[in-house]
């Protein structure tokens, strides 16, 4: 019998794949406070959209994990999609945060149409996600759509900043 349980018990881990750290050279990006989407932005851009296994034309949904003064401790990268959709589930994206025992989280995906404006399911997730992060007493600083400046529009989308979140 004691051979039958360490064996179980050798068996069984928990892994948690992608779990990003900024490199030296990203070390600014990675300092500033996420507490506006355009800084959230700079992040994506110098951290996430710079790691080399990065594909710019598939949808990327990333939760940065942040301390207390709002700067990112770490990234995972939840999801990789297709060209226009990616999925997750909340226990996917809060996983790592719990993990890291972050204070809080940004999620970010891109649209690699361009166009930052958010879908019917982009909606759905993000109220799912703050239902999760509400009952897990995480906070959720705010769902940042990354795209490209469109007729002048910022070249983003952020739920906070739309009044919803």
């Amino acid at each position: 019998m004691k051979n039958n349980s360490s064996s179980v018990a050798n068996s069984l881990k928990v892994v948690l794949t992608r779990i990003g750290e900024p490199s030296l050279a990203q070390y600014g990006a990675a300092r500033t406070p996420l507490d506006s989407p355009q800084n959230a932005l700079v992040f994506w851009r110098d951290v996430v959209a710079a790691d080399p296994a990065f594909e710019a034309e598939k949808e990327h949904l990333v939760a940065i994990m942040l301390d207390t003064k709002l700067r990112p401790k770490c990234y995972h990268v939840v999801s990789v999609g297709t060209v226009n959709e990616t999925v997750a589930h909340p226990r996917e994206i809060f996983r790592a945060a719990i993990v890291a025992s972050a204070y809080g989280l940004v999620i970010m995906h891109n649209h690699p149409s361009g166009d930052p404006a958010p879908s019917a399911a982009d909606r759905r997730m993000t109220s799912t996600m703050r239902e999760a992060a509400s009952l897990l007493q995480i906070n959720l600083i705010d769902h940042v759509i990354s795209g490209e400046s469109i007729n002048g529009m910022p070249p983003f989308f952020s739920f906070r900043d739309a009044g919803l979140l």
